[in-house]
């Protein structure tokens, strides 16, 4: 009777889980993890940084950055000073579709600057992030897939994309 209760707990535990194990999630299963590497691998080195923007309701963070040739689980979701450079989607939140702050969720950039070594408390995320001083921008991609897994699952009023 005991091993028949575990695996109800066990399938009542995985039914609780927002990010599906070892599945698809909603930000595109490509490339193959394998592929994934061999890209990160190959990339452009330089002083710059290689950012995926992570856009959620209501939070002032900007989104994740790594150096070239490291994985995304290395990255640091940042916040931006923009005192030198606004960020590429520095829009108002009100506006139409596309043309509002947010737009640019998942996309890839180049991101040119530097940490400033100070680190910023964003209340709506309940977190203590590094302040990253942005000076310049490159469009990459605006369909990269996911960041950290295949599984990755977005969800645009939640903090759901964590290094893993």
């Amino acid at each position: 009777m005991r091993p028949f209760f575990a695996l109800i707990l066990a399938c009542l535990l995985a039914s609780c889980s927002s990010t599906p194990i070892g599945g698809d999630g909603n930000m595109g299963s490509y490339p193959e993890p394998a592929a994934r590497k061999a890209q990160i691998s190959a990339e452009p080195r330089g002083d710059f940084y290689y950012g995926r923007r992570y856009y959620v309701e209501k939070t002032r963070f900007w989104g994740y950055l790594r150096k070239p040739g490291q994985s995304a689980r290395s990255a640091k979701l940042v916040i931006f000073n923009e005192s030198k450079k606004l960020n590429p989607d520095r829009l108002p939140e009100s506006a139409p579709a596309g043309r509002r702050y947010g737009f640019d969720q998942n996309y890839e950039y180049r991101i040119y600057g530097n940490y400033s070594g100070k680190k910023l408390y964003e209340p709506n995320s309940n977190q203590i992030l590094p302040e990253f001083m942005l000076t310049r921008y490159e469009l990459l991609d605006k369909d990269p897939g996911w960041l950290f897994s295949p599984a990755d699952e977005y969800q645009p009023k939640r903090v759901t994309l964590l290094p893993r």
